[in-house]
Parts: C-alpha cells; structure tokens; sequence
C-alpha cells in the first residue's frame, strides 16, 4: 500500500507527458498518489505512465484534447471508472512549440488562429477540466484543483500576447473556485510559474539576463516547481485557497530597474563616488 502525503488520492495532470508535467507526475506519485498522465501527446504520456508503473506507482494514460468538451468529458470518466474517485486536478496543460511562439506575437503582427489556440487549450482548456472534475470531486467532499500560470500574466512583454492573456484569465479560476464551492470542501489554487527550464534551450546570452533578475543565485528546476504543486495537492495547504503562488525565485518581485541600480552601486562602490 502506498505511503506518503498523497497516498490514496488520485491526481489528473493535464499536459503531463514531458518536460514540467512529467516531473510534476512523478512528484505527485512519490508521495502516493495514483496519477492519470494526461497529453493531446499519447506516445509521451504513456511513457511516462509506463515509468511510473514500473517504480511501483499507479498510472494511466490518456490522450486528450483539453480544448474538447467531448474529449475532457470521456478523460474524466474514465479516470473515474479507472481509479474511483478524484481527488487533485493540476491544470498543466498549454500550448507554446516553437511554430506557436513564432505566430503569438505583438498585437500589430499577431496571427489571429495562434491567439485562439492559446485561449483555446490554455484557458478553456482549465476551465473544461475543471467544469467535469468538480462533480466527481463533490462526491467526497474534497478536492485540489490547480492552475499552472506564469509572470506574463501579470506583467508586460514584447510578444506571446495570447499565452500572456491566457495566463492571466487562469489567476481568476481558483478565486472563482474558491468561492463557489470551498464551502463544498474543494480548494482552488495557482502557481505562477517562473523559468523553470528541464533544459536550458534558451541561449547563454538571454539566460545571463534573466538569472541577473532573479532574486535566487540559479533559475528554477521542475522539480522545484513540482514540489509546489505537491504542497497545494496536499492537506499541508488545507487553509490555502483561492490564491495564486509565486514560485519564481523573486522575479517578480522588484523593481525592473533594480539590476541597472545594483550595477551602478557596486561602480560607484569600486570608484569611491
């Protein structure tokens, strides 16, 4: 029998067939709980789910569309006919390949289809899984539902309009989640994801940009970001709800000419002015 913080419950994670959704699965599922791995990528979550079977955890893949009631609809049955019951749902999955960041651009040159895909999976996305999982949720009284969002919801940039807006629009769900039916035992949560790379693809260049704005001597691991995602799937955030959690290392937590400052302290320090 399965021991740990989560044992016993079952976790949906949406997008969860690679990078920061695969490690999320495998967080959750070292601390107990059974995991339905779910990607619009089938190959990718089963490889996951296969891993997570062969250390002895409970897991299942399922291909979905998250943008599709109809496919949102059968996923959530048939994790519940699977496992029984649903306890934690980690609304991870987004849309942002390198084709999609190339479109999603400035207002003047954004691609009006790469705009709806992003609202589309992204943010329609959360609210679909969230509008099906909650019956079964409401069934045991308990629930955990989570939101993946991101600084470029709450600040501006010179692209990604529709991922931006879309991440925004995902800070709002778990208020309105909260408020609806916390009185219901279901919590509603977000973390609001900084860089947090599996792999630094990024150049070296942009890299040296973003850790000199972070307020943490490296930039962020998945495993730092999934941990989160376990501590608001768990009763140890029983009394944490309706709110967005900032895991980014401080990034956002300055004032954007603080690097510039430091920078001209430290000369200033060095000259004697």
């Amino acid at each position: 029998m399965s021991t740990g913080k989560l044992a016993g419950r079952v976790a949906i994670i949406t997008g969860s067939g690679g990078g920061l959704g695969a490690e999320c699965a495998r967080v959750l599922a070292s601390h107990g709980a059974s995991i339905a791995v779910v990607d619009i990528n089938f190959e990718g979550a089963t490889a996951v789910a296969q891993s997570l079977l062969a250390e002895g955890h409970q897991a299942l893949a399922i291909a979905t569309d998250v943008s599709s009631e109809d496919a949102v609809r059968a996923m959530v049955a048939q994790v519940k006919q699977h496992f029984g019951r649903i306890d934690i749902l980690h609304n991870n999955a987004a849309i942002l390949n390198a084709e999609q960041r190339q479109l999603d651009r400035d207002f003047v040159n954004l691609d009006m289809q790469a705009w709806d895909r992003a609202i589309a999976v992204n943010l329609r996305g959360a609210v679909l899984c969230t509008k099906h999982v909650i019956p079964v949720m409401l069934e045991t009284g308990k629930g955990s539902i989570i939101f993946a969002t991101s600084g470029l919801g709450m600040q501006g940039d010179m692209s990604l309009t529709g991922y931006a807006t879309s991440k925004a629009g995902l800070m709002m769900l778990p208020r309105m989640v909260a408020s609806q039916y916390g009185k219901q035992g279901i919590r509603g949560n977000a973390v609001q994801i900084g860089l947090a790379p599996s792999e630094h693809a990024m150049p070296e260049p942009l890299l040296d940009i973003l850790r000199d704005n972070h307020c943490t001597a490296e930039l962020g691991t998945p495993r730092q970001i999934a941990d989160v995602v376990a501590f608001l799937a768990s009763d140890e955030s029983s009394f944490v709800t309706g709110t967005t959690l900032v895991a980014d290392g401080g990034f956002s937590s300055h004032t954007p000419s603080l690097v510039a400052m430091r920078a001209l302290f430290a000369q200033m320090g060095r000259t004697g002015m």
